[in-house]
């Protein structure tokens, strides 16, 4: 138990640092190759930053865990807009002005109530994971015709800018970005072991690990750049992050144990969790929804959102406690 604890320590923190390093590798590489910064932070930042998860997914299906797998991608929308959105805007209102997050939006709606009815029979196979995987070539191919038909008046292209670095040579880039997949590849085969270690030890399913200490460890670098996001004022930055993390793990992170390791969908899954997770999504919609497309997410609303991702948590680990007999 306390090996398997220090491996799920040590895998969360190169989980970290690998991501991080890599979503710099890759956007200053695509910088170089002149590819402009809205496109850069739509697409290979959007992807990059879910790179924990899609990571911790094909280790957990490759070792004959999907129900980790699927956990961890529907637990990390959970706590991306519930945790991440929710803490954010507790440290200043999130004022979101970009008519590309508001029209990813209705694509991150359909898209989560698409796969919801996907897995509604109770059963993940090939067939949904390769639709999944179609689904992100078209999420991607829409994201990038709306990010070059918008570049020019988002305000979103200076925020990506601003975190794009500019000083790093093609080589160097190449090195972060080959070292970041490495130490992603490595740290979640370890972190993937710990938690199944972990979850036999405390007699839990590989599930609600998956939802609760995995989705919150990966979804860390998510929780660090929205926040240092939200402290410099780019709202937009703060938000896409999660929009497009949420989107992606849907699409790239849920489709891997179909395609890996086809199994059946708990039904606490269809009745629990995918519904908290298409409630917050739509919860996020009119919550920052207002006049013209440009709203604020208050306060208020984030000590809510982050109130109700501290219930579902307290949920989770009450009904995962054992009944002792007589009980």
């Amino acid at each position: 138990m306390l090996l398997a604890s220090g491996a799920i320590l040590v895998g969360f923190v190169v989980l970290i640092w690998g991501a991080d390093r890599f979503v710099i590798g890759a956007a200053a590489l695509a910088r170089n190759l002149g590819v402009s910064p809205l496109l850069i932070g739509l697409t290979v930042v959007g992807l990059g930053t879910s790179a924990p998860e899609i990571l911790v997914s094909i280790m957990a299906a490759m070792q004959g865990n999907p129900e980790l797998a699927v956990g961890n991608a529907v637990g990390s929308n959970i706590a991306n807009i519930g945790l991440i959105l929710g803490v954010s805007a507790l440290v200043a209102p999130l004022t979101v002005k970009s008519h590309v997050l508001w029209r990813e939006y209705p694509l991150l709606a359909g898209v989560s109530l698409a796969v919801y009815l996907m897995l509604a029979d109770g059963h993940l196979g090939q067939l949904d994971g390769l639709l999944m995987l179609t689904g992100l070539v078209g999420a991607m191919v829409w994201i990038v015709h709306l990010g070059r038909q918008r570049a020019a008046v988002e305000p979103l292209e200076d925020e990506f800018a601003e975190e794009i670095p500019t000083d790093m040579g093609t080589g160097a880039a190449l090195v972060w970005t080959f070292l970041g997949l490495l130490l992603l590849i490595a740290s979640s085969r370890l972190l993937v072991w710990g938690a199944v270690e972990v979850a036999t030890a405390l007699g839990v399913s590989d599930l609600v690990i998956g939802l609760t200490i995995v989705a919150i460890g990966t979804s860390l670098p998510e929780l660090a750049a929205s926040v240092a996001a939200t402290l410099k004022g780019e709202d937009g930055l703060a938000v896409g992050n999660v929009i497009g993390s949420n989107l992606f793990n849907m699409l790239a992170v849920l489709s891997v144990p179909g395609l890996i390791a086809p199994a059946a969908v708990s039904a606490s899954v269809l009745s629990r969790d995918m519904p908290l997770m298409l409630a917050l999504t739509a919860a996020l919609f009119f919550m920052g929804r207002g006049e013209h497309g440009h709203g604020t997410i208050n306060r208020l609303e984030g000590g809510l959102l982050l109130a109700v991702f501290l219930a579902y948590q307290t949920w989770l680990y009450l009904s995962s406690q054992p009944t002792l007999p007589g009980a």
